[in-house]
């Protein structure tokens, strides 16, 4: 349609929110669908902070707030950066978003010309190029393997920097993968962005709070203190507070970055919804008990998915130190003929008669820009989880 803008021609439609809705669909018509596409916590927002949305209702706090915010949730979040990340920085040095995807987006629009250069680690979160393209950016993207826990290497991170390159986007723990960067890790990696000063860091932690076992969070800049002054560090309260449909996104950098994205959101949304916005404070205020309590809900669920996933036929799936998803290997199955005659050329394939056979709805590796993967959110009940991972063996066992 020539009426579009151009831009449109240089984006692809979310694969996660489509899969989330042909799930939808094939419910709808009465087909029994186990829906793992969605990146959601399926606990309820804890009551404390729902209370607090309450009250600020009742206190009348219903009008438009300054567009970076209130001041009272961007001084939550120096704190927080403070106490969790040990990293200083004036409450005028933050932001707050509708959701991080906004965070993302004006950084980008702030910061991106023509020809500009973004390193992207595959894989990726599906928005992470379509964001870069929208605002006039070039991804680059560096593979990395299932060998490697799908982490970026120093020495690829070296090779992929040109004097194009104006960002790395990181993401720790990672959406698809899982995988999260120990400190030593990191090291490596910001020795090498150490030597290349024109490269800032777009560091997305919303799964901070989601690790494992004896793992421990790092931040970039807690690792290389010198990178602060080209690091934009950004965060949420979707993930680990069970806020997804609050929307509501964070960040802290530079502060002439922050006031140019502060512009451009004047210009786009202003400020997000100011009862969201009083609920984060106390989110990051209040109580972190139950964040313990929701980790060890989900590492139950990883581990029952890892363990299920490497029992069906052809599927190697590697545990993840972070988030909520599992990222397995199909590898093994391309090239079969699954019970509709159709022969598994890619994982899109895989995927699209796993649904069609068994009703169990996953999104494919190559949205993330890396397969013959795909990936599962364990963001939902150990039944349902163990019932879809049956269900996948069977589909497994099922392929000639």
């Amino acid at each position: 349609m020539a009426f579009l803008a151009n831009a449109l021609s240089r984006v692809k439609p979310s694969a996660t929110i489509a899969v989330s809705q042909k799930a939808r669909d094939l419910k709808a018509k009465g087909r029994d669908v186990i829906g793992l596409g969605a990146g959601e916590p399926d606990f309820d927002t804890p009551d404390n902070i729902k209370a607090a949305a309450i009250d600020a209702i009742n206190r009348g706090e219903t009008k438009y707030t300054a567009v970076s915010g209130i001041p009272e949730l961007r001084k939550a979040i120096a704190a927080k950066f403070k106490r969790e990340n040990n990293l200083d920085y004036g409450w005028q040095q933050t932001i707050v978003g509708t959701g991080g995807k906004q965070i993302l987006f004006n950084a980008f629009m702030a910061t991106l010309n023509p020809g500009d250069e973004v390193i992207i680690p595959a894989p990726y979160w599906v928005s992470y190029p379509e964001m870069v393209a929208i605002c006039g950016g070039t991804s680059v993207f560096v593979p990395t393997t299932i060998e490697n826990g799908f982490k970026l290497a120093a020495a690829d991170l070296e090779a992929a920097i040109t004097p194009k390159t104006k960002w790395l986007m990181f993401n720790s723990p990672s959406n698809p993968s899982g995988a999260a960067y120990t400190e030593a890790e990191l090291k490596a990696l910001t020795e090498v962005l150490m030597r290349h000063p024109h490269v800032w860091i777009l560091s997305d932690d919303m799964y901070e709070h989601l690790t494992y076992g004896d793992f421990v969070f790092t931040t970039p800049v807690q690792v290389e203190p010198a990178l602060k002054d080209r690091t934009l560090t950004m965060n949420g309260v979707s993930k680990a507070y069970a806020m997804t449909g609050w929307r509501i996104g964070y960040a802290a950098g530079p502060l002439e970055l922050i006031k140019a994205m502060d512009m451009i959101q004047g210009q786009q949304t202003s400020g997000a919804c100011s009862i969201a916005q009083w609920a984060a404070v106390e989110a990051l205020n209040g109580t972190q008990d139950f964040i313990a309590k929701n980790k060890e809900i989900f590492r139950g669920r990883r581990d029952l998915v890892v363990s299920m996933l490497n029992q069906a036929k052809g599927i190697q799936c590697p545990v993840p130190e972070g988030a909520f998803y599992v990222y397995p290997s199909c590898a093994d199955l391309i090239g079969k003929t699954a019970p509709s005659g159709k022969v598994i050329e890619t994982d899109e394939d895989f995927v699209t008669e796993l649904l069609e056979t068994e009703g169990v709805a996953v999104v494919h590796g190559s949205a993330f820009g890396q397969g013959p993967n795909f990936r599962i959110s364990y963001a939902t009940s150990e039944e349902l989880l163990e019932e879809a991972c049956n269900r996948i063996q069977r589909f497994c066992a099922s392929l000639r």
